[in-house]
């Protein structure tokens, strides 16, 4: 999933091109796509989608009526809170949806910091610990949301082949028409009902790889509060370097 005008359709695209003018807009055509689309990532970057029998003139014209909305969408990414780029003792860091200061934690020799209350080595406590403290986070993200996402899809009667946890740095997550749903391992900092609505939303993917009036009821049937976790993750998704 990405910041967007309305939810992005988790799909195959092929490059058309890259526009050079100010803002830029990268061009992209899609077999599933039933009409034109303006997309912001959350790096900032801009989609616009056309559709099988669109032409690329139109998407022009599409997304120059389009700008005024583009710029109002940019400036709010912007205004959004955004962790620092270095994490030192006393930073405030999002983990498990709170705000949370890293503290010194264990004995001497044996170098550790709190975040809550979990605890995770590290190798000293000055300089910056956020590499060292991200890596952790999605080494427990591999083993906590293939667990949950698995748990969701047998509650919902959705069959799944494969979880995989990444790194992906324009999206939460997606779903392969293969089966196979991909998460981003930022989720372990997020809230339970923001962690599973992605899921949710990847797995109602399996019926509709679209987003679709269909694809929003099946959502709606899985996880009722789905606006909530959306309006969650516009307001602080800075905090997980989106």
């Amino acid at each position: 999933m990405r910041f967007s005008a309305q939810p992005v359709v988790t799909e195959t695209r092929n490059p058309v091109n890259a526009v050079d003018t100010a803002p830029a807009v990268q061009f992209v055509r899609s077999a599933r796509a039933r009409r034109y689309r303006l997309t912001l990532r959350r790096d900032g970057s801009a989609v616009a989608t056309i559709p099988r029998h669109g032409s690329e003139a139109e998407a022009r014209r599409f997304v120059e009526r389009q700008l005024g909305w583009l710029a109002r969408a940019r400036a709010r990414m912007e205004s959004r809170p955004r962790a620092p780029e270095a994490w030192g003792l006393g930073t405030a860091v999002l983990w498990r949806g709170e705000m949370q200061e890293i503290r010194a934690a264990g004995e001497s020799g044996c170098p550790a910091v709190a975040l809550g209350g979990d605890v995770f080595r590290v190798a000293r406590l000055d300089g910056n610990l956020r590499p060292a403290l991200e890596a952790q986070f999605a080494r427990r993200a591999r083993i906590e949301l293939p667990a949950r996402a698995w748990e969701l899809a047998a509650a919902s009667g959705i069959a799944i082949r494969r979880v995989a946890v990444r790194s992906q740095r324009s999206r939460w997550g997606s779903c392969s028409a293969g089966g196979t749903i991909s998460l981003n391992w930022r989720l372990a900092q997020a809230p339970e009902l923001v962690r599973d609505y992605i899921i949710q939303h990847e797995l109602a993917h399996r019926a509709e790889m679209n987003h679709s009036a269909l694809f929003w009821r099946r959502v709606e049937a899985i996880c009722p509060a789905w606006r909530e976790a959306e309006r969650w993750l516009k307001r602080h998704g800075g905090l997980l370097g989106f």
